[in-house]
């Protein structure tokens, strides 16, 4: 072997050296998945810590307490999604599968809410012509674009209550919009749910 193909040689495996190196560095900056949701996990419950909470629904829509002061009802046996209930809206007649149903939400980050950080309140509740525009998904369809993108934890108060109502949901990424799931992001999320006008 010639002394320049060795020289290229050591040259190459000095590079690969150092690729390495710098590639191990930037992975153990950065967090794991697992890291990720264990620290979703810990803003929920920080945030759960500071209000009375339910692990249990009630039988009943009527049964449910309402108000700032309610409880957070869970609504999944994981806890991945709990509910306070603002305003029961019409409990008489029910949202049915294939149902249009619109909605207006507010949302904060959780995990910067722990930190102690200021979370930026944002959505549509205030201005439906915005960046978000308008929002809507069919009920209990979550093949449609339009649907998937705001996950399945935005439908669940509709199996309890109908057109009208207003909620608080604390919804971690799995259940949440699509866009929060590849970083594990959970929110507070006050949605009011609205009947479509033709």
């Amino acid at each position: 072997m010639t002394k320049v193909k060795k020289r290229i040689i050591k040259g190459f495996l000095s590079l690969v050296v150092v690729l390495t190196a710098a590639g191990v560095s930037s992975c153990s900056e950065s967090e794991s998945y697992s890291e990720l949701l264990r620290d979703e996990e810990q803003a929920v419950n920080v945030f759960l810590s500071q209000h009375k909470v339910a692990l249990e629904v009630p039988s009943d829509s009527i049964s449910f307490e309402t108000g700032e002061d309610a409880p957070f009802y869970r609504l999944d046996p994981d806890g991945y999604v709990y509910m306070q209930v603002i305003d029961k809206g019409d409990t008489e007649n029910k949202i049915k599968n294939g149902d249009v149903v619109y909605f207006r939400f507010t949302r904060q980050n959780l995990k910067l809410l722990a930190a102690g950080e200021e979370a930026e309140k944002e959505g549509n509740s205030e201005d439906i012509g915005g960046s978000v525009g308008a929002t809507y998904f069919v009920y209990q369809n979550s093949y449609l674009e339009s649907t998937a993108t705001w996950g399945t934890g935005i439908q669940m108060p509709l199996r309890f209550f109908g057109y009208g109502c207003e909620v608080n949901l604390v919804l971690r990424s799995y259940y949440g919009f699509s866009s929060d799931q590849t970083y594990c992001i959970p929110y507070l999320v006050n949605v009011r749910y609205f009947k479509p006008e033709y």
